[in-house]
């Protein structure tokens, strides 16, 4: 189990804040530096650091010593033969934690068409946060090989009996990785799915019932029509006080007998109200007319 909990996770390294270089011997008197521009990679921390991997991914066409001539050379099939081998890669086997932020990466380094083992050993340096909420975490190391062992071997003799350039090479390591912290809650985001994924069920059946309310609305209208039908019949009312009125002379006398209808005669329809007057008036006249009669006959 890691001594720094704080770097378990997945984290990827920024190109643009790391440095992947080298150095050497240049005809025995002085050090050349360079680097390559074009570094990608990541590194998996476990808990147990026996589960972590680590990958660096480096394209030989960005070498950069500061000279045009001296990177045309490096680019040819004397050295990196960039057009055969695009590519130099690292992959780990083992990552141990040797002190308290001292680690050392085993992996196989392949460079040109030929893989060997090495142990590359790394400080780290720290974390922390950057201005722009970044989480990040620095690593610095170094590591001395021999570049015939991956079939790099062109040099050229001095008159002192030495070499243009020395086989040995120092690999320089200055990174800065960013923590992906998506990758580290995929859990959460499998949650937030399926609470997403469960309202979008609810809203069918209200579309399913929104047809219902439009079927009544045009029914209305019609259910209005009927009443002209009614007012088409009523007209036959008036036609009730004729038969009404014939009637009507012949239930008067019972009326002169007998007390006033009940108070339920009220509730009769409009209709017959008039009914019952017209009658009245009628018997008037005819009562009238029966005197007049009787006058002029002389049966008074």
């Amino acid at each position: 189990m890691t001594e720094n909990p704080g770097i378990i996770g997945h984290w990827d390294i920024d190109p643009s804040h790391s440095r992947l270089g080298f150095s050497t011997r240049h005809a025995m008197v002085s050090r050349v530096r360079g680097a390559f521009n074009d570094v990608s990679g990541f590194a998996d921390i476990a808990e147990d650091l026996a589960d972590s991997t680590a990958e660096v991914i480096i394209q030989t066409a960005s070498v950069d010593t500061r000279s045009a001539d001296r990177d045309t050379h490096l680019r040819s099939a004397d050295f990196f033969d960039v057009e055969t081998y695009p590519e130099i890669r690292f992959v780990s086997s083992a990552i141990d934690e040797v002190d308290e932020g001292s680690y050392i990466v085993t992996g196989e380094l392949t460079i040109r068409d030929t893989t060997k083992t090495v142990s590359v050993p790394l400080e780290f340096i720290g974390i922390d946060t950057d201005p722009f909420g970044n989480l990040r975490a620095g690593l610095e190391g170094s590591r001395r090989i021999d570049r015939k062992d991956w079939g790099v071997t062109w040099n050229t003799k001095l008159d002192s009996g030495g070499v243009l350039v020395s086989d040995k090479i120092t690999l320089e390591f200055e990174l800065s990785l960013i923590k992906n912290l998506a990758e580290d809650a995929p859990a959460d985001s499998a949650d937030t799915t399926d609470e997403d994924e469960a309202p979008t069920e609810a809203p069918a059946p209200v579309a399913e019932a929104a047809p219902a309310p439009e079927a009544p609305q045009p029914e209305a209208p019609e259910s209005v029509t009927p009443t002209p039908v009614a007012d088409e019949t009523a007209p036959p009312a008036p036609k009730a006080p004729e038969s009404a009125a014939s009637e009507a002379p012949k239930a008067e006398p019972a009326a002169e007998q007998f007390p006033p209808p009940p108070p339920v005669k009220p509730a009769e329809t409009p209709a017959e109200k008039p009914a019952e007057s017209a009658p009245e008036a009628k018997q008037s006249e005819t009562q009238s007319s029966g005197g007049a009669f009787g006058k002029l006959f002389g049966l008074r």
